[in-house]
């Protein structure tokens, strides 16, 4: 399961009996309903989409129908290859008006989880159901939104995620500002490097150690690139890093995971010369 900004869904809280209105229907369908219930919690997701499908085709109560249609998306979006089919389902599903808040920002993410996969596999044309999703009436949709859209290589529909990130920035809750750094450093490095440092205000001794890049031209020795970094923050976007890229850095012979570890056990400065562009990346912790 991928992880999410948004706050989790757990199936669980919707499997419950209680956890949905139940006026009274027939026997004959709430056993069914419990039987699909069981097969979603098993995350036996083609069965349970049979029986869904059955399901709905007996026209069932309303309190059975909503919450029916966003199992199909759930199902269907499981299952995969089938993008396109989910992500029509997920949006006949808000369109019902669930009132379900769990629920119905699962369905959200998952419409802009669903909308990034098929605009990878090169249609453009679902990029605007994560854009329109920035502007999303609730925070945490347009928090996922503009952390999805952070990771397009696309760099200018990439860029529509930055005033989110910033705003993100000021969230209380760590994690999420943490996330908020790595959407920024990956869109637009150089508003990260002007956010004031928390810590600031702290007595010297307590001073949180800090991580620091920086980029200068080989020829003039000006510095065109500056970041600096709590150094747990510099962890967090290590371990974020891509198996592949990371692979590459090693290639090079540059095993980033290694030179943290020294920098941490040294106050050395680590020099990297790009010969080709013109550049001297230096590297340091203090």
């Amino acid at each position: 399961m991928r992880k999410r900004v948004l706050v989790p869904v757990i199936l669980l809280a919707a499997l419950l009996g209680g956890a949905l209105p139940a006026p009274a229907q027939t026997g004959a369908e709430e056993k069914a309903f419990q039987e699909i219930k069981l097969l979603v919690f098993d995350e036996n997701w083609s069965q349970a989409l049979a029986r869904i499908e059955a399901f709905l085709a007996g026209k069932p109560a309303d309190s059975r129908l909503v919450p029916a249609m966003y199992y199909r998306a759930k199902c269907l979006e499981e299952i995969g290859g089938r993008e396109e089919d989910a992500l029509r389902a997920y949006r006949e599903y808000l369109d019902r008006g669930d009132r379900n808040k769990s629920l119905s920002q699962d369905a959200e993410a998952s419409i802009i989880d669903l909308a990034l996969k098929l605009y990878e596999k090169g249609d453009r044309s679902y990029l605007p159901e994560i854009e329109e999703r920035l502007n999303h009436s609730e925070k945490e949709v347009r928090y996922y939104a503009a952390l999805r859209l952070s990771t397009l290589k696309e760099k200018k529909a990439a860029a529509k995620s930055i005033p989110i990130l910033k705003k993100m920035l000021a969230e209380s809750d760590e994690e999420l500002s943490n996330r908020a750094k790595l959407g920024l450093l990956r869109v637009a490095p150089e508003e990260l490097a002007s956010v004031p440092d928390r810590h600031d205000d702290r007595p010297s001794e307590r001073r949180v150690r800090m991580f620091h890049i920086q980029i200068l031209d080989e020829r003039t020795g000006k510095s065109e690139f500056s970041l600096n970094l709590p150094i747990g923050l510099a962890d967090l976007v290590l371990s974020g890093m891509p198996e592949d890229e990371r692979g590459l850095l090693k290639d090079r012979g540059y095993d980033i995971d290694r030179i943290i570890k020294e920098l941490k056990t040294g106050g050395t400065i680590l020099e990297i010369r790009d010969e080709k562009e013109g550049k001297i990346i230096k590297i340091w912790i203090d």
